[in-house]
Formats: structure tokens, sequence, C-alpha cells
């Protein structure tokens, strides 16, 4: 498969469904979303960047990643069948880095630009800064190498993990009923929203990508419910233009508080405790 046909499976499907659940969340939101389009710029130019370095950074990597495993699979581990693995190894370690984006001080200052968003929807999805999403995907040659993972299996994971990402960022209105059975397998907007609560110790926890069982395995899964009235962004700080997220990998935006040990005593009481009122999902 060639960088151009990658390109185009990929933003086929990622553009089909993005542009859904865009139109959704705006015929049937779940809240009622902020006047005004300056953010939405803002997000959609970071993505542009992204689109931008992903040709020339991403895909290379991963090729390069593939092409070098430590050990050349059998037939039948590289058959189809067994992407649905792939997917599940790609997704446990997309978790792990994701809390060490929260933890490592310098890996906040890339992370950060995609958390002072103070409102949720799909196109904060697409709203990452390209220093972030170069690390990631030089990071993640690490288990491309040593599981020796085909470059085929890699886009199909960052295909679901898009679909994913949009779909738990969204602001759609869903039957309550019909998320919290969907959110027993992968992570939901009531999940991720949670994530994304102004209060540190939320804002650390619920990691999950696409499967919601890493936090339940490995105990990052928050205790707090997701609220209207919740304050999204970053503890102490506000959302910036731009230029000002683009320069948030020198600037900062507070320091990452996890891993102490009074989260850890949160955690193992059933999950830290959230300042918002209760609501349902």
């Amino acid at each position: 498969m060639t960088l151009e046909a990658v390109v185009v499976f990929k933003a086929w499907i990622v553009g089909i469904w993005f542009a859904c659940v865009f139109i959704g969340e705006r015929i049937a939101p779940k809240t009622a979303a902020p006047s005004g389009c300056g953010r939405l710029l803002a997000n959609g130019a970071l993505w542009l960047i992204v689109l931008l370095i992903s040709p020339v950074v991403v895909l290379p990597l991963t090729l390069l990643a593939s092409d070098h495993a430590l050990w050349t699979r059998q037939d039948a581990l590289a058959a189809w069948p067994i992407v649905i693995v792939d997917v599940i190894v790609l997704d446990c370690w997309t978790y792990w880095l994701h809390r060490a984006y929260h933890r490592a001080p310098a890996m906040w200052r890339l992370h950060a630009a995609h958390h002072l968003d103070e409102f949720l929807d799909s196109s904060s999805a697409l709203r990452f800064h390209a220093f972030e999403i170069a690390l990631s995907a030089l990071l993640r040659m690490a288990p491309i190498i040593l599981f020796a993972i085909p470059f085929a299996h890699v886009v199909v994971f960052e295909t679901v993990l898009l679909v994913a990402t949009i779909f738990h960022h969204s602001n759609l209105n869903l039957p309550a009923k019909f998320e919290r059975l969907l959110s027993r397998v992968v992570v939901t907007p009531s999940i991720h929203w949670v994530h994304h609560h102004a209060v540190w110790r939320d804002t650390n926890s619920n990691y999950s990508g696409v499967f919601s069982v890493w936090d339940r395995l490995f105990r990052t899964k928050s205790a707090s419910p997701r609220a209207p009235d919740m304050k999204i962004g970053v503890e102490g700080h506000s959302d910036r233009t731009f230029i000002g997220l683009l320069a948030t990998p020198f600037t900062g935006a507070g320091r990452p508080r996890s891993g102490g040990r009074e989260t850890r005593r949160e955690y193992q009481n059933g999950g830290p405790k959230s300042d918002a009122p209760s609501a349902g999902s």
C-alpha cells in the first residue's frame, strides 16, 4: 500500500465519520455550544498542520518501524484476523502513552494545547499540537518493532482510533441506557468529558482511547459522572488563540499533578471524587 493510498483510505473514512458526527451534534446536542466560530477555526488550523506533517513524519516513521521489526511474522500471524489483536496491543500502548503525557511535565507541554479547549465537540478530536503527533509517532515505533506489527494493521488502528476519538469528544445527545451499555466496551462522551473536566484529579483519569477496559484494569477510572455544567479545560488556565496554542510547548499550561500518594489512595477507594454536581450520563 502506497503512502498516497494510505492517506486517501484514512481521509475518506475519517472525513465521512467526522461530517456525520459534526452534523449530528448540531442537530441533537447534549449541551449548548458556545457562540462564535473562533475555537472551531483554531481547532481546524491545528488539524491542518497535522495533516501537512503526517505524510512526511508520521507515515514514514510507521513504515520505518514496520520494515525493521525484531522478527518476521509467519503467514498466520500476518493474516487480517490478527489485526484485532494488533489493534488491542496498540490501544493499550496508547493508553500508557496518554498517561505519560499527563505525568511528564515536558510531555504535558505538548499535550496541553488539546486540553485547553473549554468546550468539547468533534472538532476537539482534531485539536492536537503537531509536536505531540510527531513524538507519539516516534514513540509508537517501539511496539511496532517489538511485535512486528504490519504497516497495514497500524493504518487500521489509526483509523479506528480517529473514529473513536471523534466520537468520545463529541457533543452528541445519546440515549443514557445506550451509552451506559456502550461504555462497557468503548470510550463514550460521558467517560471522556470527565477527562477534560477542569479539575486536575479528573483530568488525570479516564485515559483510554478506544476500549474502556484499560482504565478499569489499571485503576484510573474516575468515579465522577459527567455533569451538564461541568467546566471543561485546564484548571487555573484559560483557552488561547491559535498562535498561543502553537506556543504552548514553550510557554506551558500548568504542571500535571498525578501519580501522588493522594491520587493513588483515591483510586484505591473507588476513584477520584469530583467537584462537579452529580448527573446522569
